[in-house]
């Protein structure tokens, strides 16, 4: 199965761009960016580049309405969706028959981290798992080893085995009074 996107083959384009990368590796890095706006209640709107906005909501055991995934169903998404892709493309490179991926995340949480009940609990997922269903006509060991080097290039996967240093900057913005039309941010 030869994956094609605007008419070039993955395979092709992947292998253009390490090109490019390895005459310049200043093409490498680069900076993601995303913007999320709180909507009231426990929902938001998520927003990434040109496409339509994401509902991000809690189910009505937090307070929400339940308009959209939460956060944390959202980051088992984008992992399941990583795993999937950088299998796909790998099979590809590799010249792998495969005929279809499917793959399932599952997170455990303990709610005790999250609500502050017990602050020896973690608030995020205890653990995750990830079952990868492919239907492909390959041997089995080369299936597992496409999977074992998906898991290890596979970006998501990445941030969630190594720390990753996060910072969180305040900007406070406060009007500046009756009839002003702008306010004072400051950042901290």
């Amino acid at each position: 199965m030869a994956i094609r996107t605007n008419g070039m083959l993955v395979k092709e384009a992947v292998s253009n761009l390490a090109a490019a990368i390895r005459a310049n590796p200043r093409l490498a890095t680069g900076t993601t960016t995303v913007r999320v706006h709180w909507q009231g209640g426990t929902q938001a709107i998520g927003r990434v580049r040109q496409f339509e906005p994401i509902v991000i909501d809690e189910p009505p055991a937090f307070g929400g309405t339940d308009r959209g995934p939460n956060p944390a169903e959202l980051l088992l998404v984008a992992l399941g969706a990583c795993q999937e892709l950088t299998l796909a493309v790998l099979a590809e490179q590799l010249g792998l028959q495969i005929e279809s991926i499917e793959v399932e995340v599952q997170g455990e949480l303990d709610l005790r981290g999250f609500l502050g009940i017990d602050r020896a609990v973690r608030p995020g997922f205890q653990r995750i798992e990830m079952t990868v269903h492919i239907t492909s006509p390959e041997p089995e060991e080369r299936l597992r080893d496409l999977l074992d080097l998906a898991d290890q290039l596979c970006p998501v996967s990445d941030m969630l085995r190594q720390p990753v240093p996060t910072e969180a900057i305040l900007e406070v913005s406060r009007p500046l009074g009756p009839g002003a039309d702008r306010v004072l941010t400051t950042r901290r």
